[in-house]
């Protein structure tokens, strides 16, 4: 990464911001924090992006929490009903074992996903081209004519150009509601960028803080809802998440009489691709109120990603920037929408049709 890059990411991003104690047996003890019944009720605001579009934001308490998971949890992962692809350095991403960390200041976070309603609006009032609709520019899609056979991998993505937000080539028409995705890392900063612009100008940006992507350690203190070391936000049954996220699942893809391979859950959530933001309720939600944080698409921080585990402190790099994307999609098998779950895309300007963002207001500590 040049000078001038690694300066721009230091003056445009903030960030917030020890080992796990445990028994003989591994087993992680649960750290204290508030009430999980008073959490619910957690504060909110709605921003009003201008014609009858606006955004809500939750504010989440300082407190510590368990990053990462157990060899247990990786276990069940790529197991029979976890479903992910044994053998593979994927879960070592997660970490050996849960660590305690600590988030060190309030910050308020999105109750869900930027939408497309809210994008379209940045978009209208700025003339922003995202990355994939530049000259050059590709995103990566559904193929419409993959075949599922014994010898081809059944993963049905492609990378295009001619793709973008605006139609991510589901085959269904695009709603304001659902999740904007075919964005990237450039494409989420330059959003938050606006957003502190416009609220700052209003008079309602508070002091000292500014939006921005969250960094990991906030991204999964915030889906956790400081719950203790568990596979989702609501425990460790696969079967209680009926009815609280958009997975692989019993749902046809448009035009056939087939559903996503592998392993899937099994119940229909209504939808082979995006649900419309916030679709699950009450029930969607987690301990602090947020929506959609397991599932339905990958959510891109701001940290770059080490193969590791994640940082307490926002990390960064001066070499190749690779964000760190959170929570799994609407594609994963079970086992890799949890909340520890965490890869690296391919770069800045990379974008997919299962990626998307969620804002943070939080401090500037940069």
């Amino acid at each position: 990464m040049n000078q001038g890059f690694l300066l721009a990411v230091l003056s445009g991003l903030l960030g917030l911001y020890w080992s796990s104690p445990s028994d003989s047996n591994n087993a992680v003890r649960e750290p204290r924090h508030p009430d999980l019944e008073s959490a619910a009720k957690n504060e909110s605001k709605k921003l009003d992006l201008g014609r009858n579009v606006s955004l809500e934001v939750v504010k989440i308490p300082a407190g510590k929490f368990w990053m990462g998971s157990t060899p247990e949890e990786k276990a069940w992962a790529t197991g029979i009903e976890g479903g992910a692809t044994p053998g593979t350095e994927r879960e070592s991403y997660e970490g050996e074992k849960p660590r305690l960390m600590s988030v060190k200041n309030d910050y308020w976070i999105g109750r869900t996903e930027v939408s497309v309603g809210q994008f379209k609006r940045f978009v209208e009032e700025t003339g922003y081209v995202s990355d994939a609709e530049k000259p050059g520019g590709k995103t990566q899609v559904f193929d419409h004519n993959w075949k599922i056979t014994a010898k081809a991998p059944p993963h049905p993505w492609i990378s295009v150009s001619g793709k973008s937000w605006r139609d991510p080539n589901f085959g269904i028409p695009m709603k304001d509601e659902y999740p904007v995705v075919c964005v990237s890392w450039n494409d989420g900063k330059a959003f938050c960028e606006w957003l502190t612009k416009k609220e700052k100008a209003a008079g309602r940006l508070p002091k000292g803080m500014v939006y921005r992507l969250p960094t990991e350690a906030e991204w999964e203190y915030a889906c956790r809802a400081n719950q203790k070391s568990n596979y989702f936000w609501w425990g460790d049954d696969l079967a209680d998440g009926e009815g609280r996220l958009n997975i692989s699942a019993i749902d046809f893809l448009p035009g056939r009489n087939k559903t996503w391979p592998l392993a899937k859950a099994p119940w229909s959530d209504g939808f082979a691709f995006v649900s419309p933001v916030d679709h699950f309720g009450e029930k969607g939600r987690n301990a602090f109120g947020i929506a959609d944080m397991c599932g339905g698409v990958w959510e891109i921080v701001l940290d770059h990603f080490d193969p590791k585990g994640g940082h307490e402190e926002l990390y960064l790099t001066d070499g190749h920037y690779k964000p760190v994307c959170k929570g799994g999609n609407y594609f994963d098998v079970p086992g890799n929408a949890r909340c520890a779950v965490r890869l690296g895309l391919h770069g800045i300007a990379y974008s997919d049709s299962r990626d998307g963002f969620r804002i943070v207001l939080g401090r500037d500590e940069l």
